[in-house]
């Protein structure tokens, strides 16, 4: 596998990487090297080489291309390297970069299989991250970038099927894509080990958000909920605790306390994916906010099924891609942008133990429904069907 993420933070490529090798395959993955990182080592069972290049979030383009770059040639040359002494029997590229399957192409040509795992559509990402570029011109090259991605693979991926549902309108034949949901490990997010917290143990109502600190997730929003509910709902006690990292987080800092409600929201940075169930398990609703755009509306929130794992009441914004997986009777949604009806959203859960413990019951049992044995099972034989003559 070739990853353009530090290993260990990227769920959905570890979920993989390890179904592999319960299945009983090796699996080596070429990935970045955070600061710190010994540049190779075994990650449950996992053989991980870290590359000297690391990440630049909020950066502006050139400083992306020039990683994305710099990664793109030392991922081909190592990937080579290794096929000579490990002789790959599949070689698997996940997105971003699109272009980065063509670091593959030299295995490729020496008869190995390529699987692309697109896990966001990069023209849209593209318009989303830096509108003032996002012209008629680098659209139309990112399209064809993408096209000719999806046809140098044998097999593509993708993460939920408005994705895949956009890739079949672009040309990618039908059978040659399969969607597997980005959903989490149960064996992970499970309830039954950790410490199960009442709603309001402490007087408090604690709100919960596990993920990226950065424009795309409406942590403003979030905020400016929390302010309503601190003025409106004194009784409710709400305070938010924030587990990720991202160039928005200073900002963010900024304006909990610009709101008067510094004390309210703690942002604790990234911690071990291992740890997120524990911090999911001591809040009492988790929040699953996403800003809404042409890019936002083909993406659905894995923290969204790890707040369900876990047994929390949901609160997401309302995406065609939530309202496309859960019934209204399950996730509780509210207007993207909207920081009065989420406040509205999150004290009705406080108020009413009926629907909230409704809700979880409900949510819980789609997740099962959707949950990473499903998914898992059917990535392992799509992999077994392309690599068994190897």
């Amino acid at each position: 596998m070739i990853v353009h993420a530090y290993y260990e933070e990227d769920a959905r490529v570890r979920r993989e990487a390890e179904a592999l090798v319960e299945s009983g395959r090796p699996v080596d993955v070429f990935a970045l090297r955070r600061a710190g990182d010994e540049p190779s080592g075994t990650v449950a069972g996992v053989r991980v080489t870290r590359l000297p290049v690391r990440r630049h979030q909020g950066a502006g383009i050139a400083t992306y291309l020039t990683e994305y770059a710099t990664f793109f040639v030392r991922a081909m040359f190592a990937a080579v390297a290794a096929h000579r002494r490990r002789r790959y029997a599949l070689v698997q590229v996940h997105t971003l970069p699109d272009f980065l399957v063509f670091a593959a192409l030299p295995l490729r040509l020496d008869g190995v299989p390529l699987v692309l795992d697109l896990h966001e559509a990069m023209p849209e990402f593209f318009r989303s991250r830096f509108p003032g570029s996002a012209g008629p011109v680098p659209h139309a090259l990112l399209r064809a970038q993408e096209t000719l991605a999806t046809s140098a693979a044998d097999a593509v991926l993708t993460v939920n099927d408005a994705l895949g549902d956009r890739l079949i309108d672009l040309g990618v034949p039908a059978d040659k894509l399969t969607v597997v949901l980005n959903t989490p490990s149960l064996a992970l997010f499970d309830p039954a080990a950790v410490t199960a917290r009442p709603l309001r143990a402490d007087g408090r109502l604690r709100l919960v958000y596990t993920g990226a600190v950065t424009p795309t997730y409406e942590l403003e929003t979030v905020l400016r909920a929390v302010a309503h509910l601190a003025g409106d709902r004194p009784d409710l006690d709400v305070a938010l605790d924030v587990y990720g990292r991202g160039d928005d987080a200073p900002r963010l800092t900024r304006l909990a306390s610009d709101l008067g409600i510094g004390e309210r929201a703690a942002f604790h940075g990234r911690i071990p994916l291992e740890e997120v169930p524990a911090a999911i398990a001591a809040a009492d609703i988790g929040l699953a906010p996403t800003r809404r755009d042409p890019f936002t509306d083909l993406s659905l929130s894995t923290k969204l099924f790890e707040y369900a794992a876990m047994g929390k009441p949901v609160v997401a914004s309302r995406l065609p891609t939530v309202e496309r997986y859960f019934a209204p009777d399950t996730v509780a949604t509210y207007v993207p942008g909207d920081a009065a009806d989420l406040a509205r959203v999150i004290a009705r859960l406080a108020d009413d133990p009926l629907e909230r413990e409704a809700r979880v019951a409900r949510t819980g049992a789609r997740v099962v429904e959707l949950g990473w044995d499903r998914e898992g099972a059917r990535y392992v034989a799509l992999v077994d069907r392309l690599a068994r003559d190897r």
